[in-house]
């Protein structure tokens, strides 16, 4: 009951705020509103260097950015920004000419591609089909370095895991910064013909100082919830041709290692590794593109971040870093995470087609793997299964958009093995019923077969799942509402899944479950002061499984507030009903089977940037928790400090810890410690020397256990280094050479030792055409 009152006012908060209080609306008078860019054509030989100094622009379109649209709301900048365009019929030139009045504060540093969001950039949005449906992004910072993104309207999201092959350069000089970009025509994906095209732009600047400024050509509506559909129209391009944008890339892996078991021997197992790949990309028009890889290495240039998984019940996320499926990764998303390719390990080849013709979009990829890996799902845990058998893996996404306001798709995915299957299928729809609502709603099904003998590797919640001999189906369902203003939001989540749906190839840990959510928030702004913005948000949910009993009710709400050097300051509360683990694991039942335990906590994160060099922030959780190993409840504290600093414009150190510990009965249970350290040195825009030290060190009190604890290590630490140099032309033509090892300290180890260490070397080229 408690909690129902609390969701009721947390809802009733955040639909009934004085809106009096609140900065008023700018409404932006006729003269602001936007004309269309008009690019012009003008050829020539163009050296990119950052200077300035080609004719050709003298020719070019000029372009201001008049407004500040983030923090504050469409004011004035406190710079200026111009830009310049013009195009060949091959390349889109772009120069930026960022004037500052204190160079001395512009932030800007050598980093590795894509790392450079915080810092001082320019850059521009640019949507060829004009449908407010993706963006391309291209930033540089004042030294050129690139950050190139895809924003999804459809999904919310931004990845810049795609990286396109465009060219840069920058320089500091004593007004500014300028910069010069060359964007290959044939890297984009737009509609031919003769006449001229309209696609849709927006050119930005980051200027952080004491706050981060967004500045643009554009003024924002922030009572549009619809990014894309504000970018202006840009015309020109009417002889651009895309050409069949060919690239071939070899690849040649040389590794060796070795690996033991300490606790068992000191002798070494040896194994060495040559292989030879190949990855093709093609226009097949300019609309359609196909990759294509055979005998891939997806080595891994960058470590996953390290993650703590005690007393956790579900599987970890680890977020795809392969180029072949980061590759278009957005022509595949949907509302339920179906299509997650990390659960492909390590395929012989793959072949995937994606494009967009007029208001059909589709995206198909198809891959076999050596073994075959996915989550066994459940209400109350996940787990991982590995079948040692190859298996095939297909998966399709089509999208229909009838309108600007309404899409609908239809997705499939395919695991084959020799004893083991698994068929999805499902429509999915958005409708943009005004400028601030939004509907999604999504329905799968699916066809199961597990090996008979599968169940027998797990215990619990994970062997009952797997126990079907015959084939098996279910559904899953999703409708989600989402209103969102200037200033308050409110959102409604339903999601059904069945018992017996299972979603293989995507990161799906949830069946037998059926959640509501409703939530909210309210914003103040200001821009007169040391803060920018005050938020207060909040949510209810509850879950039943399919029976109807209860697996979790929650309440939650925060406080925010964003201030000066890039602060960001949040409280919150939480309450939440919650079931602990089954008494009787031979069971699939809840009630009766499960204690309902209360989980009251507080958390608390701060984050600030008080120098370009120097940002640091804290996460803090503070409250109980159950203990799932022992089936009670105890008093949990979370810390997740994290920091990084660039010591020079060339060397920066990025480190990260978690220290978690959980006290029952007055007494330590664990405390677990994970640190994970990456000193880089960049020397320049394409070579960096990297080092990665990964520490773990977990502390059990075995004597406050109840259960048998001849499973558990009452001391275990862990290791890991990687050191790496990499150098790369563009993001297809690189060279990479490392050294990587591993050791651990157990309760069957007086010392820590080693248990693998590998050195390998990676090199790939690539012929464009």
């Amino acid at each position: 009951m408690i909690k129902r009152v609390f969701a009721v006012s947390v809802t009733f908060l955040v639909m009934t705020i004085n809106s009096q209080v609140l900065a008023q609306i700018k409404v932006l008078p006729e003269n602001q509103q936007q004309s269309p860019i008009v690019i012009p054509n003008v050829k020539g030989v163009v050296t990119l260097d950052g200077q300035f100094d080609d004719p050709q622009w003298q020719s070019a379109k000029l372009v201001t950015l008049n407004y500040v649209v983030r923090p504050h709301e469409n004011t004035q900048p406190p710079v200026k920004t111009e830009v310049r365009l013009f195009e060949d019929d091959e390349t889109l030139y772009i120069g930026f000419m960022a004037y500052d009045d204190d160079p001395e504060a512009i932030s800007a540093f050598y980093r590795d591609r894509d790392k450079v969001w915080s810092e001082d950039l320019v850059g521009f949005k640019l949507d060829t089909f004009n449908d407010s449906r993706l963006a391309y992004q291209f930033f540089t910072n004042p030294y050129g370095i690139q950050a190139d993104s895809i924003q999804n309207e459809m999904t919310g999201r931004e990845s810049d895991s795609w990286n396109a092959i465009w060219d840069s350069a920058g320089q500091i000089t004593e007004q500014g910064y300028q910069v010069e970009i060359a964007i290959p025509l044939r890297i984009l994906n737009f509609k031919e013909g003769e006449e001229d095209k309209i696609w849709g732009a927006e050119f930005v600047r980051f200027y952080p100082r004491e706050e981060r400024y967004r500045i643009s050509n554009l003024p924002t509506d922030r009572n549009n919830s619809c990014n894309l559909c504000q970018l202006g129209d840009m015309s020109g391009f009417r002889q651009a041709k895309q050409g069949q944008n060919m690239a071939l890339v070899p690849t040649l892996v040389v590794a060796k290692g070795r690996s033991r078991d300490p606790i068992e021997t000191l002798d070494w197992d040896y194994s060495d590794n040559q292989e030879v790949g190949l990855d093709v990309s093609w226009g097949i028009t300019p609309e359609i593109s196909l990759q294509a890889t055979i005998n891939p290495d997806f080595s891994q240039v960058e470590s996953d971040i390290a993650q703590l998984s005690i007393n956790n019940t579900n599987a970890l996320f680890f977020s795809e870093r392969r180029p072949f499926f980061l590759e278009n990764a957005d022509y595949f998303t949907s509302s339920f995470n179906l299509i997650y390719t990390r659960n492909i390990n390590a395929p012989d080849y793959g072949v995937k087609v994606t494009g967009r013709m007029d208001e059909h979009s589709l995206g198909v990829f198809a891959a076999n793997d050596e073994s075959t890996t996915f989550l066994v799902p459940g209400n109350l845990r996940s787990n991982v299964a590995e079948i040692e058998e190859e298996s095939k893996n297909l998966a399709v996404r089509y999208r229909y958009d009838h309108s600007d306001e309404l899409s609908v798709g239809v997705v499939s995915t395919l695991r084959d093995s020799d004893s083991y299957h698994n068929y999805v299928y499902g429509i999915d729809s958005k409708y943009q019923i005004t400028d601030q609502d939004t509907l999604r709603v999504q329905w799968v099904g699916s066809q199961t077969q597990y090996p008979i003998d599968l169940s027998e590797e797990f215990d619990a919640e994970s062997a009952l799942r797997l126990q079907q001999e015959d084939e098996f189906s279910g559904q899953a369902f999703r409708i989600n509402y989402r209103h969102e203003e200037r200033d308050w939001t409110f959102r409604a989540d339903h999601f059904r899944n069945d018992e017996n749906f299972r979603a293989d190839l995507g990161f799906f840990r949830g069946i037998d479950r059926e959640t509501s959510i409703i939530g909210g928030a309210y914003r103040w702004y200001n821009e007169n002061s040391w803060w920018s913005r005050i938020e207060v948000f909040g949510d209810w949910d509850i879950a039943h499984n399919n029976a109807g009993d209860l697996l979790e009710e929650e309440a939650e709400i925060f406080a925010s507030i964003r201030g000066k050097w890039q602060s960001y300051f949040e409280v919150g509360l939480q309450t939440r009903d919650k079931v602990g683990v089954r008494q009787d694991e031979s069971s699939l039942a809840v009630d009766g089977n499960a204690t309902l335990f209360n989980e009251d906590s507080a958390s608390f994160f701060f984050e600030m940037r008080p120098d370009p060099s120097l940002y640091f922030a804290t996460f803090v959780r503070y409250g109980d928790r159950i203990d799932f190993d022992n089936n009670r409840l105890g008093k949990f504290t979370n810390i997740n400090p994290r920091m990084n600093v660039s010591l020079g414009k060339h060397l920066q150190l990025n480190m990260r810890h978690t220290y978690r510990t959980l006290e029952v009965d007055d007494a330590e249970l664990f405390t677990a410690n994970l640190t994970d350290a990456r000193l880089t040195y960049q020397f320049d825009q394409r070579q960096f020397l990297r080092l990665i030290v990964l520490y773990s060190d977990i502390q059990r009190n075995l004597d406050n256990y109840i259960v048998d604890t001849s499973d558990f290590q009452s001391s275990s630490r862990s290791l890991s280094t990687q050191l790496l140099y990499s150098y790369k032309i563009n993001p297809l033509t690189k060279f990479f050479i490392g050294y990587s090892d591993g050791s651990f300290q157990d309760d069957d180890l007086t010392t820590r030792r080693v248990s693998e260490q590998s050195v390998f070397m990676k090199f790939s080229y690539a012929w464009l055409n």
